[in-house]
C-alpha cells in the first residue's frame, strides 16, 4: 500500500510542476519518501497512505519522532547536495477506497 501511495504521489507531484529529485532517500539519521523541487525550493515529503473513512487523518501518524526523524535526513541531504536552498516539509495524505485512489491531500509546510 505504501508504495503504491508514494508512486501516486510522485506522479501528482510531477503534474504539479515539481521535479522528483529522489525517492526513499535514506542515510544513517534517517529517510524521506520522496525530495522534490518547485520554484528553487527543495520540499523533502511523507506520503501518508490509508483507507477512507479511518479513524484518523493519515497526517497524524506523522508525530514529533518521525518529523525528527525527516528533519535528520534533510539536513544531510542539504549538506551534501543543496547547501543553504530553501525548503520546507510537506506531508501528502493518500486515501483509499478498497484498492483506488479516492482522494489526495498536499500538505505544505506541514511542519
Amino acid at each position: 500500500v505504501g508504495t503504491g501511495g508514494e508512486n501516486y504521489a510522485s506522479m501528482i507531484l510531477a503534474r504539479d510542476g515539481y521535479s522528483v529529485l529522489c525517492r526513499n532517500y535514506t542515510c544513517p539519521k534517517g529517510e524521506v519518501d520522496i525530495i522534490a523541487a518547485k520554484d528553487d525550493c527543495i520540499c523533502f515529503v511523507e506520503v501518508k497512505t490509508r483507507q477512507i473513512g479511518g479513524m484518523t487523518a493519515p497526517a497524524e501518524a506523522v508525530n514529533a519522532h518521525k518529523q525528527e526523524n525527516i528533519k535528520s535526513a534533510a539536513s544531510v541531504y542539504l549538506n551534501k547536495w543543496a547547501n543553504n536552498a530553501k525548503h520546507r516539509f510537506d506531508i501528502i495524505e493518500v486515501f483509499l477506497d478498497d484498492k483506488n485512489v479516492e482522494k489526495i491531500t498536499h500538505l505544505k509546510n506541514a511542519f
